[in-house]
């Protein structure tokens, strides 16, 4: 579990699009699946078992050996009340964690924020991207947003050492604390020395990093999550880390897609726990696995269309591993216009995380009480 000098992080992967849980965990002995998905049905020859009837994709065995060792909870049918097909809306219901209007700053965002209310920490949180997720923004708490870390920095194409301090000095009183200014100059001013100081801290993370865990090279989820290893053994209070994994609208194509897919997702996610245990921190970080929803039941005869009830995935060894929930039926009365029911709400899930991982009140940032799961070992 967590160690008494360390504390606990945690790592975000948002699969864009809409990832289909019916072929991520697959169904695979129900005759139901297999006639609806004419298609793009996975066989029992083809899928990795967990349990005699449902299965893991093929691509996923690096999740199924953390899954064997008992560190990988699967949620079932999770998602929310009333739910949307709209990437906009939906993704932005997950962010904020607010279903029935439209929230102000996102759910992460007020998590550092509890965390850190002074700001004393600019790199309490990162994003590993581009731009800035919508769960991360609060009003006044600073987020990096880190694209590659090997070259993250200000000014980094200026190579002559005076120069660039004398470029950097200017930057730093440009945005330095002033007296009378107005909110959006001061908002600015703060961005702006938040970007300044967060720089210079994570630009050290790379040189105390060795490791022989080699990522997948020319996978932008692999990189990401070797710089989220980086900047996690380095010791910087980083607790909140956030990354996205995109190309998961599968309307067409979506057995080639899928694999390739799940490929890089699961291989990098099994390095970086290798990564980690190879340093003496795997009992540091738990890594949660989400998408906006799943896809319909019926195939479209070579993809799936939008649909809900997803599957998320929360991992690490502290995590008490197995199914939580039902997996929703497929049977006609109980789906929803086609789709899979939901049966777990996603702000369960992130309530157990506040509370049974970061140790987070999870009311002041949820608004509301909602039921947590039995998910981490004591």
């Amino acid at each position: 579990m967590v160690t008494a000098k360390r504390n606990p992080a945690l790592v975000v992967i948002q699969l864009s699009g809409g990832n289909d849980a019916m072929n991520t965990v697959v169904p695979y002995t129900n005759g139901i699946y297999q006639d609806s998905r004419k298609a793009i049905g996975l066989v029992e020859s083809e899928v990795i078992d967990i349990n005699g009837t449902l299965g893991f994709h093929p691509s996923m065995g690096p999740i199924k050996q953390l899954w064997d060792k008992g560190n990988v909870a699967v949620i079932n049918g999770i998602g929310y009340p009333v739910p949307n097909r709209s990437h906009f809306r939906s993704m932005d219901i997950w962010h904020t964690a607010e279903s029935a209007s439209i929230a102000p700053d996102g759910w992460l965002g007020r998590a550092i924020r509890e965390i850190d209310p002074t700001h004393g920490n600019v790199i309490t949180g990162i994003n590993f991207g581009r731009g800035l997720p919508r769960s991360l923004h609060a009003k006044g708490v600073p987020v990096a947003s880190v694209g590659n870390l090997g070259t993250y920095g200000l000014l980094p194409d200026i190579k002559d050492q005076q120069t660039r301090d004398m470029a950097l000095d200017v930057f730093s009183r440009m945005y330095g604390p002033t007296d009378g200014t107005d909110a959006v100059l001061q908002a600015i001013g703060e961005t702006g020395m938040g970007a300044y100081l967060g720089a210079d801290i994570l630009r050290t993370a790379p040189e105390m990093y060795s490791s022989s865990i080699e990522y997948e090279a020319e996978v932008e989820i692999a990189q990401s999550l070797r710089d989220i290893s980086q900047v996690l053994q380095a010791d910087l209070g980083t607790r909140v880390f956030y990354t996205l994994h995109g190309g998961y609208d599968t309307h067409a194509g979506e057995l080639e897609n899928h694999s390739k897919l799940w490929h890089e997702l699961s291989t990098a996610v099994g390095d970086f726990f290798s990564d980690l245990d190879e340093h003496g921190r795997g009992d540091d970080a738990v890594v949660m696995i989400f998408s906006e929803f799943g896809r319909r039941i019926r195939d479209n005869g070579s993809g799936t269309d939008h649909g809900s009830g997803g599957a998320a995935f929360v991992i690490g060894n502290a995590v008490k591993g197995g199914f939580y929930g039902e997996y929703p039926s497929l049977e006609l009365n109980a789906q929803v216009e086609g789709d899979m029911a939901f049966n777990n709400d996603f702000r369960s899930m992130y309530a157990t995380l506040l509370d049974g991982w970061m140790g987070i009140d999870p009311h002041p940032i949820l608004g509301d009480n909602y039921e947590q799961f039995d998910m981490f070992r004591r």
